[in-house]
């Protein structure tokens, strides 16, 4: 307990307030992040193998062999997938369907916004504590008198400096990692809405199968 206090002060001795901010952000960041690469691996973003062989199956009519590839998915569209595969193709299971895949996608994406405003935030409180950090500078400055010491001065500045350099270590890499998640889901939804155009629209015509009570292909 008091290492930490010792470094909680040594923080707020060399950099202010602002950087020890800075520092709590990125602690929250940090966690942030590493939830939704836990949430991502749980959910199997990306990982659709079975479900794109139960497409490309159900897109030659194939309906039995579909049904038996969705079952083996774990990802987290498979539910969206097996309700438009087992319901009869309506205007009305389109849009139904459509809102269940961008309800999941939704809460994938949940915590994105606060990634986002950490990158765009962290810079300024930077900045903000370089300019407060200028202005004691100068103060410390103007108070000497005549009798100035460089050495204050520039003590002074890099003190300053410190905040913005903070600040950007905090924003960069959240930045980039905000960059790559939302691309990832980005691929999600191009991949969920092909899938399920082609569920809607095969190439084949299909018909009740009298195993599954599902669609098959006819001839």
């Amino acid at each position: 307990m008091m290492f930490l206090q010792e470094a909680i002060l040594g923080v707020l001795d060399l950099g202010g307030p602002v950087v020890l901010l800075l520092l709590c952000v990125s602690v929250l960041t940090a966690a942030l992040v590493l939830y939704k690469l836990w949430q991502y691996q749980a959910a199997r973003v990306g990982r659709h193998r079975q479900l794109a062989a139960a497409v490309a199956a159900w897109d030659l009519g194939e309906g039995d062999r579909a049904l038996a590839a969705l079952a083996e998915s774990r990802s987290y569209l498979g539910p969206v997938l097996q309700l438009a595969l087992t319901s009869s193709a309506t205007q009305e299971l389109s849009e139904r369907v459509d809102a269940e895949a961008e309800a999941r996608f939704a809460q994938l994406e949940r915590g994105l916004g606060a990634l986002d405003m950490v990158a765009q935030l962290a810079p300024l409180m930077g900045l903000f504590g370089t300019v407060i950090g200028m202005i004691e500078a100068f103060q410390k400055l103007q108070s000497a008198g005549s009798s100035v010491d460089p050495s204050l001065l520039a003590g002074g500045i890099w003190v300053a400096l410190l905040t913005t350099a903070a600040g950007l270590a905090v924003a960069m890499p959240t930045s980039l990692v905000l960059s790559w998640l939302t691309a990832r889901m980005q691929r999600e939804r191009i991949f969920a809405n092909r899938a399920l155009r082609v569920v809607f629209a095969p190439q084949k015509a299909t018909v009740a199968s009298p195993t599954t009570g599902n669609l098959a292909h006819a001839g």
